[in-house]
């Protein structure tokens, strides 16, 4: 089987997980597809207490466990099966359930931080930046982190400024000169949906 690799990376609640969804409705009905979020290789910190997770910096490339998600990748392209981690957002911490992923013709891995690792970036077949304006996805973060991941807003905000935003500027922003394709307002962004599409669908019937 060959095995066509799509990273997509962003700033947070930039649309990458909305444009993710749309690819991979559009893929599956020309060949198998699997859809990897980076969040889920964030490190087990089980051996933290609860207080003590609230505060990693979670916006750091050092909170992802690399070498697990390029294994992870690597062992896909050849064939194999995976057992993906699965994060908690709401307990700062992995899942003891773990979800297995399958061999596919198309492989959409999405996360902040994949093109910052020069061994992960090398990876990717495929690499797409979405860029939102900062007042957007912080807007949008707002909203999920409250109704999704139980924060308040002080919370958010804080987070926000002291982590997200320098390590935005820092270490995800930078990435954008290795994209592929820059999509502005992601998974909103109906023609570059189509432009994505028929290559992707070009790349699956030659498979």
């Amino acid at each position: 089987m060959k095995t066509t690799i799509i990273g997509i990376a962003g700033g947070t609640a930039s649309g990458k997980t909305t444009l993710s969804l749309k690819i991979l409705k559009i893929s599956e009905k020309f060949g198998s597809v699997a859809l990897i979020r980076m969040d889920d290789y964030y490190r087990d910190l089980s051996h933290l207490s609860f207080s003590e997770r609230k505060t990693v910096n979670y916006d750091h490339p050092s909170s992802y466990d690399i070498d697990l998600l390029a294994n992870h990748l690597n062992q896909l392209k050849l064939g194999l099966s995976v057992e993906k981690p699965i994060y908690d957002f709401v307990e700062h911490n992995r899942k003891k359930e773990k979800e297995t992923i399958n061999p596919a013709n198309v492989i959409i891995v999405e996360g902040i931080m994949l093109f910052a690792i020069p061994d992960l970036r090398n990876l990717f077949d495929i690499k797409l930046y979405v860029h939102t304006p900062d007042d957007i996805r912080f807007i949008r973060r707002l909203r999920r982190d409250i109704y999704e991941r139980g924060r308040d807003v002080e919370m958010v905000v804080e987070q926000y400024l002291n982590t997200v935003r320098p390590m935005h500027l820092r270490f995800v922003e930078p990435t954008m000169q290795y994209a592929d394709l820059i999509i502005p307002e992601g998974g909103e962004n109906e023609v570059a949906i189509d432009i994505i599409s028929g290559k992707i669908v070009n790349l699956l019937s030659n498979k």
